[in-house]
């Protein structure tokens, strides 16, 4: 499968970065968190230190080196969304990947998502990934519903997993075999 692949109707683009990419891969996960409640940090929670772009770097680094996965989607060459897939560490668990994803407010619902999971699903299969697993705000009906169609089931309800303006909200459990 082609990670170059562009959509000529809506010029999207899904690739790799390169690990002098971490400053924008940074930006664009700390305008998805001023833009949304969804995602797990609050608006100007992120911090920007050396070790926090070298973290990014490293996390990078290892996409590249195919031990974890990242995906971004590109629109006028600005990130506008990722899939990141992290492999267990412990050999008992090297058989899963935690995955996180998040899409900017203005280029959702243009199948950016569905592309997200179908190139997540190839590269677990090549790397021997047998479980995929994830959390939802219960809330956030439209990615519950994305996750469903990929084939996550919900394996059980984390509550009052995160703290949202005052409100302890809960959270699903979901996950996916191979």
């Amino acid at each position: 499968m082609n990670l170059e692949k562009e959509d000529v109707m809506t010029q999207i683009t899904y690739r790799k970065l390169r690990t002098d990419e971490a400053q924008l891969f940074w930006n664009m996960m700390t305008e998805l968190n001023n833009e949304t409640k969804f995602m797990m940090y609050e608006p100007g929670e992120r911090t920007k230190t050396l070790s926090d772009i070298k973290a990014i770097e490293d996390l990078l680094q290892s996409a590249i080196d195919n031990d974890n996965y990242l995906l971004v989607a590109e629109v006028n060459h600005q990130i506008v969304g990722y899939i990141l897939g992290l492999r267990g560490k412990p050999n008992r668990l090297k058989h899963t990947a935690y995955i996180v994803t998040g899409i900017k407010k203005d280029h959702r619902g243009k199948g950016i998502g569905k592309t997200f999971f179908t190139y997540l699903d190839k590269w677990a299969k090549d790397n021997d990934i047998k479980r995929l697993e994830l959390t939802v705000i219960c809330t956030n009906i439209v990615a519950k519903q994305l996750y469903e169609q990929k084939g996550f089931v919900v394996e059980g309800t984390k509550k009052n997993a995160m703290l949202i303006d005052g409100n302890y909200v809960d959270e699903f459990y979901m996950a996916k075999l191979l």
